[in-house]
C-alpha cells in the first residue's frame, strides 16, 4: 500500500486527496498526518526538504511535490485521466497548475511570517511582495476564468479550486472582492465535484 504524508491543512495536500478520489486510487494509499515543524517525524527522512505532500512508494521511495504526485497517480490510473494527453490541452492543465501552486506558495510565505516572526519584526516590504504574485495571479484569473470543470475535471482546476478554497480558510475570502467571476467558477466546481468539500483544510 502506498503512504501518503499530509495535513488536514495543507492545499497542496488536498489536492493529491482530491486527485485520488477522482482516479479511484483511494483504497490504494493510507493517509498518515505529518508535522513539518517536528524534527523527530520521518517526514524529513522521506522528504529531505520537509515538504508535504510526500508520498511513499511501496518499496520505501518517495515522491514529491504534489505535482509530480499528481502526475505519477494519473500514470497509475492509465493516463490521460486528470493530465490530459492531447498536448494543448495538457500544457494549458500544466499551466493552470503551476499558477495555482505559485499562488498558494505565495500564501504560505505570507502566513509563514506571521508564524516565526512577532509583529514588530515583520518586513513589509516581504509581505507585499507574495501579496503581488496572489493579487496578479487572481486578476488575470478573473478576467478569463477558465472553462467549467466537468465531474472529471484536469488537474490545472483542482489546484486552482484548492488554492481558492485555502484563501478562504486562511484569508477569510478576501479574493473574492471584485472577482464575480472567478467566485462563480469556483462555486461551480463545487458542485461538480462534491468530493471537494470533504477534503476542506482544518
Amino acid at each position: 500500500m502506498l503512504t501518503l504524508r499530509s495535513s488536514a491543512a495543507s492545499p497542496f495536500g488536498r489536492k493529491v486527496k482530491i486527485a485520488l478520489e477522482l482516479l479511484g486510487l483511494k483504497d490504494q494509499v493510507e493517509v498518515v498526518t505529518a508535522d513539518t515543524q517536528s524534527e523527530t517525524d520521518t517526514l524529513r527522512q522521506q522528504n529531505p526538504l520537509g515538504k508535504i505532500p510526500a508520498l511513499i512508494l511501496e518499496d520505501g521511495s518517495a515522491l514529491y511535490d504534489s505535482r509530480v504526485i499528481i502526475e505519477y497517480l494519473d500514470w497509475k490510473a492509465g493516463g490521460g485521466k486528470i493530465i490530459p494527453a492531447d498536448p494543448q490541452k495538457r500544457f494549458e492543465a500544466l499551466r493552470l497548475q503551476a499558477l495555482a501552486d505559485g499562488m498558494m506558495d505565495a500564501g504560505i510565505l505570507r502566513v509563514y511570517e506571521g508564524r516565526f516572526r512577532q509583529p514588530e519584526k515583520f518586513e513589509p516590504k516581504w509581505l507585499k511582495h507574495q501579496e503581488g504574485k496572489m493579487e496578479r495571479s487572481l486578476d488575470v484569473l478573473e478576467a478569463s476564468p477558465p472553462p467549467a470543470p466537468g465531474p472529471l475535471p484536469h488537474a490545472g482546476s483542482i489546484a486552482l479550486a484548492c488554492a481558492l478554497g485555502w484563501f478562504d480558510f486562511r484569508f477569510d475570502g478576501a479574493w473574492r472582492k471584485d472577482r464575480p467571476k472567478l467566485a462563480a467558477w469556483y462555486e461551480g466546481f463545487r458542485t461538480a465535484v462534491p468530493v471537494f468539500d470533504h477534503y476542506a483544510p482544518k
